[in-house]
């Protein structure tokens, strides 16, 4: 059983999911995302498994969004495994675009399901890679976890984008994408629909932000063909990162979406890649600065890293 703590000082949830002490560890000699496992089919392409110590659950109470002094609540929701490749061995940058495509797909049609539910407020699509990340299966996957509320850094960047909205009547995101576009000094990849490029406030070394061209809130507003290119600039970036120093670059991806309910113009859909290898031998670590004031120290400039990653081959 899982639930959530209101913490009175910060004025937002954390949640408490003791059995989350129980998953394995980096496994060695079996994976239950693998075939044969009896855990999944025994073939697949993508597929989407129920995780086995999710954060969030149906089994707990109804969410309350009342507050106060040790205030808790129920922690309904959903945590989904996107397993992404029957193959155990293969590196999400090993991944082609069809196969990304495949992947997208099924993140789209997930979000949809779950945005149907009345106590979803935000589907979160994220991906954790390497060991450094915290990472616990090297089997090539990601999640998704449906939201009771909206997650407190999530609940800012949409207050800051409608309060450009709001006084500017422009999106902050296409005003971002029409300066990146016109600068260039900070692209690292681009297609017909999609821009990436290293942001001017980069708070981890060489992350990246992913546009789409067109102003679109979410995956299910996609086309096929939009699809199509994101798959292939995901890939890219990903082989991009990898290809740097020569090994699997840590991360986090993260898929931005609009709330699963009500209208949000002030929205545009994108992706954040959030690395922490900061050269060839040093790991970003997020440690008191970063952890205790909130405040990002950037060891690299974010123009220089763009250049990097721009000429880094794929």
């Amino acid at each position: 059983m899982s639930e959530l703590r209101w913490h009175p000082f910060l004025r937002e949830w954390v949640g408490v999911a003791a059995a989350r002490q129980n998953r394995p560890q980096m496994p060695k000699d079996w994976c239950p995302f693998c075939p044969g496992s009896g855990h999944v089919p025994d073939h697949y392409e993508t597929f989407l498994y129920p995780n086995d110590f999710a954060a969030l659950n149906q089994q707990s109470g109804d969410f309350s969004p009342a507050t106060g002094l040790y205030k808790e609540t129920g922690a309904k929701g959903y945590c989904d495994v996107v397993i992404y490749h029957p193959d155990h061995t293969l590196l999400p940058s090993q991944l082609h675009s069809d196969h990304w495509r495949k992947i997208i797909d099924l993140w789209t049609s997930r979000s949809a399901e779950l945005e149907k539910e009345p106590d979803v407020a935000q589907v979160y699509i994220f991906e954790n890679t390497g060991e450094a990340i915290g990472v616990t299966m090297p089997h090539p996957h990601g999640q998704i976890y449906a939201f009771p509320y909206i997650p407190p850094l999530v609940e800012r960047e949409y207050a800051g984008a409608k309060e450009h909205f709001d006084s500017k009547h422009e999106c902050l995101y296409c005003r971002v994408l029409e300066v990146e576009h016109e600068s260039r000094v900070r692209l690292v990849a681009e297609n017909t629909h999609f821009f990436a490029f290293v942001p001017y406030w980069q708070r981890f070394p060489g992350e990246v932000q992913l546009y789409a061209r067109r102003h679109v809130a979410s995956l299910g507003e996609l086309s096929g063909g939009e699809r199509n290119s994101l798959a292939d600039l995901v890939r890219i970036v990903r082989v991009k990162y990898d290809n740097l120093y020569g090994f699997q670059l840590p991360l986090m991806m993260v898929v931005r979406q609009r709330p699963a309910h009500g209208d949000h113009p002030y929205f545009h859909f994108h992706i954040e890649f959030l690395p922490l290898q900061r050269s060839a031998t040093k790991l970003k670590y997020l440690a008191g600065v970063e952890s205790g004031s909130g405040t990002f120290l950037n060891d690299t400039l974010a123009e220089a890293r763009a250049t990097e990653l721009r000429e880094t081959a794929v």
